[in-house]
């Protein structure tokens, strides 16, 4: 059976249909929510309660082609539902300490630019998780989003200056002092 009779067989009430498409797309739900809460019970929560809001609203979807969009923003409302009941707060300090060492490998690097990203405002945030680790297009995620899509490159751009001002004396110092 293709994607798109399922998803019409899950609007009609087909729960297996449902959960198989969920099935799919897992692996990507799990990523995007951990993109948002850096870590895994968080993430493994926010896949949860994805799901259950996924079962209790399909019957709400009018069009099968948004499916996996309405899907993706189930998860992002879910992940962020998490980071504001759970407050969760990085301090600067700590991941310096952390990562003070001057050649900083390459996982070291990568947190280093996840802690940049997760200090941004949501609409930066969200732009650029979606861009960079779900691999959307600009005009993919304007419509997740429901945003028009000059706003969304804008948010992206700005995001991304922002995030070279927050990582600019970690790394570009770094380079520019001599041996």
């Amino acid at each position: 059976m293709d994607r798109e009779k399922r998803i019409i067989r899950a609007i009609g009430g087909d729960r297996e249909a449902l959960l198989h498409l969920i099935q799919q797309d897992k692996q990507k739900l799990y990523r995007t929510g951990y993109s948002y809460v850096k870590n895994k019970p968080d993430a493994l929560d926010v896949f949860q309660q994805t799901v259950l809001l996924a079962i209790e609203s399909i019957h709400q979807l009018k069009q099968p082609k948004y499916f996996s969009t309405w899907l993706m923003r189930i998860c992002i409302n879910a992940s962020l539902d998490v980071l504001h009941k759970k407050k969760k707060i990085v301090l600067m300090d700590d991941l310096k300490n952390q990562t003070s060492s001057k050649h900083k490998t390459g996982y070291e690097e990568r947190m280093d630019l996840l802690n940049a990203i997760y200090q941004l405002d949501e609409k930066y945030k969200t732009v650029l998780i979606l861009k960079f680790y779900e691999d959307l297009t600009f005009e993919q995620i304007a419509e997740l989003l429901e945003e028009p899509l000059g706003t969304v490159k804008s948010n992206g751009k700005r995001g991304l200056s922002k995030l070279k001002t927050l990582l600019k004396g970690v790394y570009a110092d770094d380079r520019a002092k001599p041996f």
